[in-house]
């Protein structure tokens, strides 16, 4: 058995937990409409505050960019450093793992380069693609800052990139390779998405409203969210918060960019965590959809869940508080859902006005609360990447 020990966020809801929390309960949504660096889209996004300001270990100096700041701020917030490090000197640094997910990576420094280039197109020497851009630079500057000798790197399979980190540190933990796995995701602004989803008509010209009749497509965002794991339910820093009971896998190989229109890939990966937990539909309490607010992924994962589920089940998406964020999306919506078994609540859907009944799920509009022992949370990406993580309550827990 797996268990989640430690966790911690920071979005554009503010760094640490209790920011997240707070949100969730209210249904205060951190979205704005984009103003970030020389971007001139009509869009909106869910950008962290003060990340300008952060600044480095001075011997990590060569890691500099946007996507280490925010890992830096995400990793010393609400003591998970302090947490990790407790692990590092329990079980020794080479019997912990490092799985990290990104998609952009440190992007817009290149991005940022690339205006200064010499006269015959070299890039700027200060620029070190290998410690920035370089979507293993995350793994490394994580590795080097808590002093992880373990297994270390990244995934980058799109939008399912952190939730998938989480199922490959459970592989680890479960053959005995490693006793404890700092797991997360980290993803920041940068212009090739805000860009890139914009040129695919992905992007909205309001706040998000997922699996809403009227949704018109997605918000960016950016994020930074871990998990200390072990097999160990009292661990090194106290004892667990959740168990990740269960998760689900699956390429429905249908499209590039599009989802299955019957949502057969999302229901594969969701059927495949509950059997991995032992468990029946039926005994799932509430599912953190992907829910991107994009017509067709919203209609897709609407009918995956729907068939696998039923439409009783509550459903809700937290991207209308966070942006999507992209590779950072699986791991701010594990931790939201440990959260939420922790303290018994179901978020409301922020940004959704009416539910689509085409979608035929129960989308709950405002925040509630009640006990939950088993929460789905599904993290879909692009090429038919799909990860579902199955977080269960502790025995004995009320």
């Amino acid at each position: 058995m797996t268990f989640v020990h430690h966790i911690t966020a920071t979005s554009a809801l503010g760094s640490g937990l209790s920011a997240q929390l707070q949100a969730l309960r209210a249904g205060q949504s951190g979205l704005k409409r984009c103003d970030f660096e020389s971007v001139t889209l009509d869009t909106w996004i869910g950008e962290v505050a003060g990340l300008d300001a952060i600044a480095l270990p001075a011997a990590l100096k060569a890691y500099d960019c946007r996507n280490h700041r925010l890992a830096l701020m995400g990793l010393q917030a609400d003591g998970f450093e302090q947490a990790a490090r407790a692990a590092i000197n329990r079980y020794g640094a080479q019997r912990v793992a490092l799985i990290v997910g990104t998609s952009t990576s440190g992007i817009l420094l290149a991005e940022q380069a690339y205006r200064e280039r010499h006269g015959e197109g070299a890039l700027p020497d200060w620029f070190d693609y290998h410690k920035t851009h370089n979507t293993g630079a995350l793994a490394a500057f994580v590795r080097e800052y808590l002093g992880v000798q373990g297994p270390a790197y990244t995934l980058s399979t799109a939008c399912s990139s952190s939730a998938k980190a989480f199922a490959a540190a459970d592989r680890l933990l479960q053959l005995g390779l490693v006793d404890a796995a700092v797991v997360g995701g980290v993803d920041s602004l940068c212009l090739t998405t805000l860009y890139g989803f914009a040129s695919l008509e992905l992007t909205s010209h309001q706040a998000c409203r997922p699996c809403d009749v009227d949704r018109d497509g997605l918000s960016i965002g950016e994020a930074a969210a871990f998990a200390l794991l072990t097999r160990d339910a009292q661990g090194a820093s106290g004892p667990a918060l959740a168990k990740l009971a269960g998760w689900g896998e699956a390429s429905d190989a249908h499209h590039m960019s599009a989802p299955h229109p019957e949502g057969r890939g999302s229901r594969s990966a969701m059927t495949a965590a509950l059997a991995m937990a032992g468990l029946a539909p039926s005994a799932v309490d509430y599912v953190n959809l992907h829910g991107t607010a994009t017509p067709a992924n919203d209609a897709s994962e609407g009918g995956g869940v729907r068939g696998l589920l039923g439409g009783a089940v509550p459903c809700s998406s937290t991207k209308g508080l966070t942006g999507h964020t992209l590779g950072a999306a699986g791991a701010l919506e594990a931790v939201i859902s440990v959260l939420c078994i922790q303290h018994g609540l179901v978020p409301g859907s922020v940004g959704t006005h009416t539910v689509d009944p085409a979608i035929g799920l129960n989308v709950p509009l405002r925040s509630y609360e009640q006990p939950l022992a088993h929460v789905l949370s599904n993290s879909f990406g692009f090429g038919g990447s799909n990860c579902s993580l199955l977080f269960s309550q502790l025995e004995g827990a009320q």
